[in-house]
């Protein structure tokens, strides 16, 4: 029966065999490796992927999708909203059927509506991950990967910076896709820093929401405010504009608070 695509659920799926073949190879999925699919829908990643390793984990949160999935040899279906996924049980529990196989890799086309609170889920778990291969919006990879003085450049570049070295490896346009989706897509790779600098991520994601929470004001008028409340003594120009400051100075900041 035919699978018909699920607006609530962001369903958009991948109907191009070049650019799956593309994702596939950068990717690079080895036999014996620990691979988490996010978001499945009818295996357009999924078959090569499977056909590589042997054996794949995916998480769909459609439960007809997921039954259709479960009669596929070597696969493991997660039916469940990936937000409430605990991916260090999940590494724990692959960790002990997968030789060798101590970290995740995490792969998946994202559904666009819950892109983002995936991307800051999946940071709760980093140390557990050996990277991360996503599809996305494009106007959310560029955001990802932003450098500052630049207009995408923001809360969710400085969060994801702190825990990832990314950069766009594809870009897939909207006819690639059943339905086509309004928007231009790009695949970003992730890939956890070894030494990340050690702050509290409660205080630094605080610290960065205030910062941009007026991004055209200069940073007096916001985290100044706040780190005078805070009796924060230390040195810190808050004469920029918040994408103006480095990551290393806000993860500096968040280190000395």
């Amino acid at each position: 029966m035919k699978h018909i695509p699920r607006k609530r659920f962001g369903q958009h799926f991948l109907a191009d065999a070049g650019i799956v073949d593309a994702i596939v190879g950068a990717i690079d999925p080895r036999p014996g490796q620990a691979v988490v699919e996010i978001g499945p829908g009818l295996a357009a990643l999924t078959q090569p992927l499977l056909e590589r390793l042997g054996h794949l984990t995916v998480i769909e949160l459609d439960r007809d999708l997921a039954v259709r999935l479960s009669s596929r040899p070597g696969l493991t279906v997660i039916q469940s909203d990936v937000l409430k996924v605990d991916f260090s049980e999940l590494a724990s529990s692959l960790g002990t059927t997968n030789v060798g196989a101590s970290k995740l890799r995490v792969v998946g086309n994202l559904p666009y509506n819950i892109s983002t609170p995936i991307l800051f889920h999946l940071l709760d778990f980093v140390d557990v991950i050996q990277d991360q291969h996503f599809m996305l919006q494009k106007e959310v990879v560029d955001r990802m990967v932003a450098r500052p003085a630049s207009a995408e450049y923001g809360r969710l570049s400085v969060m994801l910076q702190w825990r990832y070295a990314m950069d766009m490896v594809l870009f897939v346009p909207p006819e690639s896709f059943n339905p086509p989706p309004r928007v231009d897509s790009a695949v970003v790779r992730m890939v956890p820093h070894k030494d990340p600098a050690s702050v509290d991520g409660k205080r630094l994601s605080e610290i960065v929401r205030v910062a941009f929470s007026q991004r055209r004001k200069l940073l007096r008028h916001t985290l100044g405010k706040w780190l005078q409340e805070k009796g924060y003594g230390g040195e810190f120009d808050v004469q920029r504009r918040a994408e103006e400051v480095p990551v290393a100075e806000y993860l500096a900041l968040a280190a000395s608070i």
